[in-house]
């Protein structure tokens, strides 16, 4: 399954200020002690155990509330395994928080119905859900702890140094993480608003898919790899007389009932 270019271009858009164009998108929304300026402090937290005063603060949102048309559905009784909520996965750390929390407030700012909307939220720190709670007091979420270990010794020395996280392959652990009533899952990167209703994504037809994502077939590959990787034509092979396509795994719904069946994640491990 594949997504249109007009409709990813509709659905979200890189969180980018004028000035700091001339750098990669993730780049742009890396959090800095420049948001204690331009945010009223409602809850900080220290971006470096060592120092006091790198840290920022987020304003508290405004409560979401559902449109008539959305119905009553009890969330309290039922909880995550509720089968009207809409599950949205996003990775939360502190170098990208600032793109998180606005990824979420966009999410629940154009959604029909925000209070039916679920996060999981994906961690490798333990300190943040005070945070999130703080910023949207009425938020439906969960956190889960990713381990760092389990993807370190796993990751390729070729990978350009932003790959390099562990935290960015928790994606590929969702169906292990979340619980198993949890059947289907929007996974965002943390560099992404959105401007429309989340639930156009969520009932997005997969067919017989597992995945779907948009696609992109303007990659420069010389970006993602080290200059170790291509002189070595072992690797650099693999791409030759290839048109430079990939599905892009900052976006993706997945039906997390074919994954687990498929075993999706030990065969990528």
């Amino acid at each position: 399954m594949q997504f249109s270019g007009f409709f990813s271009a509709a659905m979200m858009m890189i969180v980018l200020s004028p000035s700091l164009q001339s750098f990669p998108p993730a780049e742009a929304i890396r959090s800095s002690h420049l948001d204690s300026y331009i945010r009223l402090p409602s809850f900080q937290v220290s971006t470096s155990p060592d120092s006091q005063d790198d840290r920022f603060s987020f304003r508290k949102a405004f409560e979401f509330r559902n449109a008539n048309e959305c119905g009553f559905a009890d969330h309290e009784t039922t909880g995550v395994c509720d089968p009207t909520l809409v599950h949205v996965a996003i990775t939360l750390d502190v170098q990208y928080l600032r793109g998180s929390i606005a990824a979420v407030h966009s999410i629940l700012q154009h959604s029909l119905c925000p209070e039916n909307v679920f996060f999981h939220f994906l961690v490798s720190e333990t300190d943040m859900e005070t945070l999130v709670r703080s910023t949207f007091p009425q938020l439906k979420f969960k956190v889960y702890y990713f381990d760092p270990e389990i993807v370190r010794n796993l990751i390729s020395s070729s990978v350009r140094q932003a790959l390099e996280q562990p935290l960015n392959y928790a994606r590929n652990y969702l169906a292990d993480l979340l619980e198993p009533c949890v059947r289907r899952v929007i996974y965002l990167d943390s560099d992404l608003v959105f401007v429309d209703n989340i639930s156009k994504l969520w009932s997005t037809n997969l067919r017989s898919r597992t995945i779907g994502a948009p696609e992109y077939c303007h990659a420069n590959f010389t970006k993602y790899f080290t200059n170790s990787f291509w002189s070595d034509d072992r690797f650099s092979g693999t791409f030759r007389g290839r048109k430079p396509c990939y599905f892009n795994t900052g976006v993706m719904v997945i039906d997390l009932v074919r994954w687990r069946r498929a075993g999706f994640t030990r065969r990528i491990e």
